[in-house]
């Protein structure tokens, strides 16, 4: 592997040679961690490798290295952009270098070796520090190592064996070679791989970015578009869905190319999105309008699979302001399709298979409203609902919720419509409630996967479930005042029943009567 020395790196930054994409985030070390680093430097250890691509092409876009902006290139081409090891090289250079004025401090420090410290494996023998916290007899700067004059100044008034001690140090660090590698390119979609590979390992990078950096036109900016779509959503409890990119970058390369593997960023351009981009939009706010309006989802966060968006995008698409319009059976079709998609756990698993097939059914659809989209296998049992245990954070609970919201339920104590506005939106679990209460059934000795499966839940006022606090349904069904207790109960999907059942019983009677109901939503033959 070859090897670049710290001085050759602050040369080829001040030359404009290195520069930083756009892609890579900003410099985010803190200054205890540059101190730390270079300590790490210091006394040999290893700090990885850097990833160098050197292309004979500038790009549109690129980012500031720290606090400095970088210099033009003074020697043309070639350029080598910094894709993997941007924080030490930054903090290399914000820590030696002389020549450049930070147009950014933030929150940076210069970095000082304490004189007279000892070589501890552990200890640092540096530390970040403001100027006035400075004491020039134990503190000695590491921004003039590189600058013979400055050097000279910082050492004319040291005694001997501290003038030892910084030579040495200066020694040390002129010596130190950091190993890197060199790829050279200009295929981009070769770079996109690499980067997305490198990166995987840690905090993942978007792509999305890397799309905007390469492509993007002077008089369309990508992320001023989807702030104003996310303050568009901010008030229908979507505006979360602009922040994550991968699944808008979805939403792009499933609209444009009807395909949604990683690899498909590659094959878009600027171009591309800037020509889509009102289409996806419109499309992306009339699936949202669909959602809440046809399934009663006010947050993306009930939403058992967002990767719905991307195949419902490719149908709403469209040019038009008003968004798309679409026929009583295209509505029914895309309904019954959501629930089957939920219930058969269409997008647990082989993700990118099922979005080319319902891209494409989709698509034909939107061309043919009596097109089957529905033709893939879905099968309901009781299990789904006795199994499995109430947790918001799960696919099966959001089904499940989202089935309970379709009905609309009444409240048991006073009949009233629950309001779903509200927890639908903010996805708490205020309003979600044991049928047989917790406690009750911990007096009778259960387990907690018995108490807690979904077959047990329901909406519920708050306002009611504190009046029916641990009774038994057959104690506080005596509350209930309405005379419609069985069209209450039916709202809930509950059996008529229920009020005077065992535990077991009601389970077992719950679970069919919900597993017809789901059958009916997704079209299936009871």
């Amino acid at each position: 592997m070859a090897e670049i020395s710290i001085r050759r790196i602050i040369e080829k930054t001040l030359t404009g040679e290195i520069r930083i994409p756009s892609f890579q985030r900003g410099f985010v070390w803190e200054p205890e961690k540059v101190a730390f680093f270079i300590d790490s430097l210091y006394k040999g250890y290893p700090i990885g490798s850097l990833l160098f691509w050197r292309t004979n092409e500038r790009l549109d876009n690129e980012r500031r290295l720290g606090g400095f902006d970088l210099p033009e290139p003074t020697k043309g081409y070639p350029l080598d952009y910094v894709l993997d090891g941007q924080q030490r090289i930054t903090s290399i250079f914000s820590v030696f270098q002389t020549e450049l004025l930070a147009s950014s401090t933030s929150n940076w420090m210069d970095i000082y070796y304490v004189l007279g410290s000892s070589a501890d494996g552990q200890q640092s023998q540096f530390v970040p520090l403001d100027a006035d916290a400075v004491d020039i007899k134990l503190h000695f700067p590491l921004n003039c190592l590189f600058d013979s004059v400055k050097y000279r100044k910082a050492t004319e008034k040291l005694d001997d064996v501290t003038k030892v001690e910084v030579d040495k140090l200066q020694e040390i660090f002129k010596e130190i070679q950091i190993p890197f590698q060199l790829m050279e390119t200009d295929d981009r979609a070769h770079v996109a791989i690499v980067f997305e590979r490198i990166n995987r390992t840690g905090v993942p990078l978007d792509s999305f970015q890397l799309l905007k950096a390469w492509s993007w036109s002077t008089d369309f900016d990508l992320q001023e578009q989807l702030d104003d779509l996310s303050a568009e959503l901010a008030d229908y409890g979507y505006d979360g869905l602009t922040a994550d990119q991968d699944l808008l970058l979805k939403c792009f390369t499933g609209y444009i190319l009807e395909e949604t593997s990683p690899g498909s960023i590659t094959k878009l351009n600027g171009e591309n999105i800037c020509t889509n981009y009102d289409e996806i939009k419109n499309g992306i706010k009339s699936a949202v309008d669909f959602i809440r309006s046809e399934l009663k989802l006010d947050s993306l966060k009930y939403l058992p699979y967002p990767a719905m968006l991307v195949s419902l995008v490719k149908f709403f698409g469209t040019p038009k302001k008003g968004g798309a319009t679409y026929t009583d059976l295209q509505r029914q079709s895309l309904i019954k399709w959501f629930w089957r998609g939920c219930f058969s756990r269409r997008y647990s698993s082989g993700v990118n298979s099922a979005h080319e097939n319902d891209l494409q059914a989709m698509k034909k659809l939107a061309g043919d409203e009596n097109f089957d989209i529905c033709s893939f296998k879905c099968e309901i049992s009781p299990s789904f609902f006795t199994g499995n245990v109430f947790n918001l954070n799960t696919v099966n609970t959001k089904t499940f919720i989202a089935m309970l919201a379709s009905t609309p339920p009444r409240s048991f104590i006073s009949g009233a419509n629950v309001d779903l506005s509200e927890p639908m939106k903010l996805a708490n679990s205020k309003e979600f409630h044991h049928i047989f209460p917790a406690k009750h059934l911990q007096r009778l000795g259960l387990e907690r996967s018995q108490i807690y499966c979904l077959a047990n839940f329901c909406f519920l006022n708050n306002a009611d479930n504190q009046k029916i606090k641990d009774k038994a349904p057959s104690e506080y069904c005596k509350m209930i005042t309405s005379d419609n207790i069985d069209e209450i109960l039916t709202s809930a999907l509950c059996p008529t029943q229920t009020f005077s059942l065992d535990y077991d019983t009601f389970i077992t009677e719950r679970a069919k009567q919900l597993v017809s109901y789901s059958k009916k939503l997704c079209g299936i033959t009871v």
